[in-house]
C-alpha cells in the first residue's frame, strides 16, 4: 500500500495557484477554476498541503 495522494476540497479551493507553482511533479491542474490532483502523478511529498493558505488540501491521512 503507497503513501495517501493529496485530494483537494474544491469547496475551500480559493483558486490561488500556489499548488500549481509548487508541484514538482506537475501533478496538479486547473479544473471547473478549482486545483485538480493527477492521483498518478502525485508523489505524496505534501509541499502543497503546507503551501494551501486555506487548508484546501489533504492528505487522506497523514502524509
Amino acid at each position: 500500500m503507497g503513501k495517501p495522494k493529496a485530494k483537494v476540497d474544491t469547496k475551500e479551493c480559493l483558486a490561488c495557484g500556489g499548488c500549481i507553482s509548487v508541484c514538482p511533479q506537475d501533478a496538479i491542474s486547473w479544473y471547473a477554476n478549482k486545483a485538480l490532483v493527477d492521483e498518478k502523478g502525485c508523489i505524496s511529498c505534501a509541499i502543497c498541503i503546507r503551501t494551501c493558505p486555506v487548508g484546501a488540501i489533504s492528505g487522506d491521512g497523514a502524509l
